[in-house]
């Protein structure tokens, strides 16, 4: 069976960028993206914890901000009626950029680790995409030749990478770009183009 590997923010879960800084700017208004993703990005390699993360901001109580947050993220509903039937003809695996606690509380929330053969995020890997070491890691785990895999995201800088390295890579284009390869709009549109 092909592996089909789906990242997770813009793709299962919608995109949280629009809602993270807006988020933070909520309590510290002067802060720019740039302040804010200097500390996810060590947050999402695990180089310091989540709750960290929210205290180098300045926030007071880090906890009740983390679970303010995370109640934000919604998940694409039609991603269940999708998986399971992909699941007949597919491994189903996660590739995904996140902070390695958000990570679990999103995929237990919203009953997702039931879908995936193998779940790789950066915050418990220490790598994080477009680093083709990450993708190196998903196919060992996988014990897969990358032609044997399909890479879903919605960004071209993680696309290109897993298609040099002989993954086959398709666009879910959430946020409207350009992209020369595949490109879905929905998971309806995946579907048709997997299995019809």
């Amino acid at each position: 069976m092909k592996t089909i590997v789906f990242d997770m923010y813009g793709v299962i879960m919608k995109d949280p960028k629009g809602g993270l800084v807006p988020f933070i700017n909520r309590t510290f208004p002067n802060l720019k993206d740039e302040d804010v993703y200097k500390y996810w990005i060590k947050a999402g390699t695990g180089e310091m914890t989540a709750l960290d993360f929210w205290r180098n901001l300045g926030f007071k109580n880090p906890e009740e901000a983390e679970k303010i947050y995370l109640e934000t993220i919604e998940i694409d509903e039609d991603f269940y009626k999708v998986a399971d039937k992909l699941k007949s003809h597919y491994n189903l695996a996660l590739l995904s950029n996140d902070v390695a606690e958000w990570s679990s509380f999103i995929r237990k929330k919203y009953n997702l680790n039931q879908y995936f053969d193998i779940s790789i995020v950066s915050g418990e890997v220490h790598l994080r995409k477009p680093n083709p070491e990450i993708f190196s890691l998903l196919l060992q785990k996988l014990n897969k030749q990358p032609n044997d895999c399909i890479y879903i995201d919605d960004r071209r800088t993680n696309l290109e990478i897993a298609h040099k390295m002989g993954l086959n890579t398709i666009l879910f284009n959430s946020r409207n770009m350009p992209y020369d390869g595949k490109i879905v709009n929905s998971f309806s549109e995946l579907y048709q183009l997997l299995l019809d």
